[in-house]
């Protein structure tokens, strides 16, 4: 066997047995990947009477909202964070499925400490009892927990001692009713007074309590040849298989995919997307015809669309067999910030109400020369899939 060989078989056998996947030149094999995409393009960004401003403040930055839908299909809670990741959280409420929302809601006083960007996901422990959870990141990883959808909330309490970026991106129930959390790091954050390396490193956690406690994380993958962060799980339609879907940050190949079928206790080895999946911030929901719709910041290589806040219409098994998808779409068009970068938007939430609309959240630069504020875009598939037709 030669020398190559030899390091593809020791690979494939930390894949298998669950270990740290950290071979740096995983890709330096691989066929790459269209760096663009041929499937058609709809563009809503003109289509001024889906978009509902959440909150927006004069001069003020408003950014990277996570969404969470509550079980009566039209309640839904938005956490946000008032500056570029750091600053003070702010939360709303929309009682009508996002045609309206609240004024910001109180919050506890620790809130206004938030280092890094908020995520909110709603638990349920194996008992029934539904939770609904805030994590702030950085050093060290913090958490707040509501018992009453909301209405009340702890203040925030580290989960451990190590820390992470965008954590927790995704969290997902696993089939023994434990969860699953995902987060990133470059060194900087992971313990206390680290430094940045020059490899990005995927982190998990489990919960066994329905979210209250988190165990020491376990890594999943580093690399200084491909930065693979802010994972985002869709799970397959018949339940047996996560897939996570990876931004790539070093901006030298696509998006990235790792599989598992055994609930997350082990992963694949990355496989890069198709140039049509290539974005930040992947968060995908199944609309009612089991069709997904993923959300994200265009980071295509190739795209008329790069840095706008985008979607992608497709199946899971797409995603599976490295296919293109269905269609994509431009939700709104993002100006570039102050310092001239035109992708700073889209850290987005999706929810799917009972009726099939989508309702997606996100931040961008909406109007040149302004800050970002927080938008809502309704719509429903069928209404893309007009305008894909009538190309």
């Amino acid at each position: 066997m030669n020398h190559k060989l030899l390091l593809v078989f020791c690979f494939l056998a930390m894949a298998l047995v669950g270990g740290a996947l950290s071979w740096a030149r995983v890709t330096d094999d691989a066929p790459a990947p269209s760096r663009g995409y041929t499937i058609p393009l709809v563009d809503l960004a003109a289509d001024k009477q889906r978009q509902i401003i959440v909150d927006r403040e004069p001069g003020q930055y408003l950014g990277h909202p996570t969404t969470v839908l509550l079980e009566d299909g039209k309640t839904i809670i938005t956490v946000y964070p008032k500056g570029h990741g750091r600053g003070p959280i702010v939360m709303k409420r929309s009682r009508d499925g996002g045609r309206t929302w609240s004024e910001r809601l109180a919050t506890p006083k620790s809130w206004e400490t938030s280092l890094e960007t908020p995520t909110i996901h709603r638990v349920i422990d194996k008992q029934g009892k539904k939770r609904l959870i805030v994590f702030s990141g950085l050093y060290p990883i913090r958490m707040a927990v509501s018992a009453d959808d909301g209405k009340s909330w702890s203040e925030l309490q580290p989960i451990g001692d190590f820390g992470g970026i965008v954590a927790m991106g995704s969290v997902e129930r696993l089939r023994n009713g434990d969860y699953v959390a995902l987060f990133h790091d470059d060194g900087r954050f992971f313990r206390k007074d680290g430094a940045v390396t020059k490899t990005m490193t995927l982190y998990q956690t489990f919960s066994r309590d329905g979210g209250l406690t988190w165990e020491a994380p376990q890594e999943l993958f580093k690399s200084d040849q491909i930065h693979l962060c802010e994972p985002g799980v869709v799970r397959s339609p018949d339940g047996k298989q996560l897939a996570m879907l990876l931004r790539e940050n070093r901006r030298v190949r696509n998006s990235y995919v790792m599989f598992s079928n055994d609930e997350a206790k082990t992963w694949t080895v990355p496989r890069e997307l198709p140039g049509a999946l290539t974005g930040d911030r992947h968060t995908g929901k199944y609309a009612p015809d089991g069709r997904l719709f993923i959300s994200f910041r265009d980071t295509t290589h190739e795209s008329a669309t790069k840095g706008d806040w985008v979607g992608w219409v497709g199946r899971y098994d797409d995603i599976v067999k490295g296919r293109e998808g269905q269609y994509r779409v431009r939700l709104m068009k993002n100006y570039p910030n102050a310092k001239g970068w035109n992708a700073d938007c889209a850290y987005p939430g999706v929810e799917v109400l009972r009726d099939g609309t989508l309702v997606t959240t996100t931040y961008g630069h909406w109007q040149e020369a302004q800050p970002p504020y927080v938008v809502s875009v309704r719509f429903k598939l069928a209404e893309l899939d007009a305008k894909a037709n009538s190309r």
